[in-house]
């Protein structure tokens, strides 16, 4: 995972998570999607380079969610990946991971 088009202030910047979102990863990942969501202002995850999403994918999507909601936050979603697409079609989810 990379940040990237993080400011010189840190308000804002967008995550981009590289390789597989997948139970493989979970425990890495983890801790670094809370810490960006908790230490910056306007916190975004592209999952374009996501090449594998499977359940723990989408719950580490979810806790993230959840605790930028807790902080009155929002996490926003740019340039799904189509793994990531297929994942939400799935689940009967929009592109922007919210549900249809």
């Amino acid at each position: 995972m990379t940040i990237i088009g993080e400011t010189s202030q840190g308000a804002a910047a967008c995550l981009a998570v590289e390789g597989e979102m997948t139970i493989y990863r979970a425990a890495e990942l983890h801790p670094v999607l809370l810490d960006a969501v908790r230490t910056i202002d306007a916190p975004a995850l592209d999952l374009s380079q996501v090449t594998e999403f499977d359940c723990a994918g989408m719950q580490l999507l979810l806790v993230a969610r959840r605790e930028a909601r807790r902080l009155g936050k929002a996490l926003a979603l740019r340039d799904a990946s189509p793994a990531v697409c297929d994942a939400f079609a799935m689940l009967g989810m929009t592109a922007e991971g919210e549900p249809a």
